[in-house]
């Protein structure tokens, strides 16, 4: 993702001490007869106590087909690295709303071209205003003018599944990634749009 490697904020997360209890705690909760793993039941409580939503039946389905088939759940160690994986993709689409809401100047919910253009400036102000131009076109999938946060927030995960660190952008733009990360204006750029 361009905006990670420029320095938004580090990709990599790890849970805090109080945190990571926490999860153990809620495992052990949720763990009603003491067996040491948990049941599709359980594990979508311990979703509810940990991010606060019932997970679908394509997420428990997904989760529970993951699981090692010689066990009768979901062990505390599979639970962990589960929940380390929701939070991190959680704390993730944080960062990609908050660069979208730091491009959004005028806060319409949407970004123009010329919010593209006065961000890329700042931050890369190398770039052709041609290659401003394709970015924007290629992440206006609907070419209404406008990128909504969905579109944007599709550009920022494109590829994911097979580089966590690539999306769109990057991948179809390598010198803006490059031009994001060596940017000197790229701290200023924050502090004026947080």
């Amino acid at each position: 993702m361009f905006f990670s490697q420029a320095g938004a904020r580090p990709r990599m997360w790890e849970a805090s001490p109080s945190e990571y209890k926490k999860w153990v705690e809620v495992f052990k909760a949720c763990d009603e007869e003491n067996k040491g793993c948990l049941s599709r039941e359980n594990f979508k409580v311990a979703v509810v106590m940990l991010f606060g939503y019932k997970p679908s039946k394509i997420e428990a389905d997904a989760v529970m087909s993951s699981v090692d088939p010689n066990t009768s759940g979901i062990l505390l160690k599979e639970f962990l690295d589960i929940v380390r994986k929701k939070k991190e993709a959680q704390l993730y689409r944080n960062e990609i709303r908050h660069i979208f809401t730091a491009f959004d100047r005028h806060y319409r919910g949407y970004l123009t071209l010329e919010d593209f253009k006065k961000a890329f400036k700042q931050v890369a102000p190398k770039l052709s205003e041609r290659i401003i131009l394709e970015v924007f076109r290629e992440v206006d999938q609907d070419s209404d003018g406008h990128v909504s946060f969905k579109d944007f927030e599709y550009a920022m995960n494109y590829g994911q599944k097979d580089d966590p660190a690539k999306g769109l952008i990057s991948t179809k733009y390598p010198k803006i990634c490059d031009g994001f990360h060596h940017s000197q204006f790229w701290p200023e750029f924050w502090l004026s749009h947080s």
